[in-house]
């Protein structure tokens, strides 16, 4: 059973009304994702955030892979949310599935939530959870995010491209949109 982040639904615990058919932007089933797909990096743990509308009902999924086996794997839906906390939830997910003292490469193709939480939230908590020009949107998860990195000092949070045809990564996609399939 996966695990529930707080004020998160996980997928199997509410299930929105699936659409059937053809998913908008090409999302693709885990199998189809196999199939497809072979290249990236083979060892790590890969995360995604995905938001149907924005905002909208959306979705976060994680794989933790070791020489291109699947170690773990969670996902989550959330019925009214953005993108970003989507994206947010799933590294701090990625993140969870971690011992503190466990190396690993993080892998996520969103900028923002690599740049928060490696180069802006350590200026932001100095400042008192304040930005420059204004509050640090989704404040709570990147607070979360970026005290869980703090914990984990040997592993390394590092974007890759999205849709680029790495295996793992456009797996974490499909993780991600499981809430818009009928796929458990």
């Amino acid at each position: 059973m996966m695990e529930e982040s707080a004020g998160y639904q996980s997928a199997r615990r509410s299930t929105p009304q699936p659409r059937r058919g053809t998913i908008p932007g090409g999302s693709l089933t885990r199998a189809q994702v196999r199939e497809r797909y072979h290249d990236g990096p083979q060892s790590g743990v890969f995360t995604d955030g995905s938001c149907s509308g924005n905002p909208g009902p959306g979705g976060w999924g994680v794989v933790q892979v070791r020489d291109g086996r699947i170690i773990a794997e969670r996902h989550g839906f959330d019925p009214s949310t953005t993108n970003n906390r989507m994206e947010f939830t799933a590294l701090i997910e990625g993140l969870s599935l971690l011992d503190t003292d466990e190396p690993a490469d993080i892998y996520t193709d969103s900028r923002l939530t690599v740049d928060t939480v490696t180069k802006w939230a350590a200026g932001w908590e100095r400042r008192g959870w304040k930005r420059k020009d204004g509050p640090v949107k989704n404040l709570v998860l990147v607070q979360r995010a970026y005290r869980l990195a703090l914990e984990h000092p040997h592993v390394h949070i590092q974007w890759i491209r999205a849709h680029n045809g790495s295996l793992w990564n456009e797996y974490a996609d499909s993780l991600a949109t499981i809430y818009l399939r009928d796929e458990a």
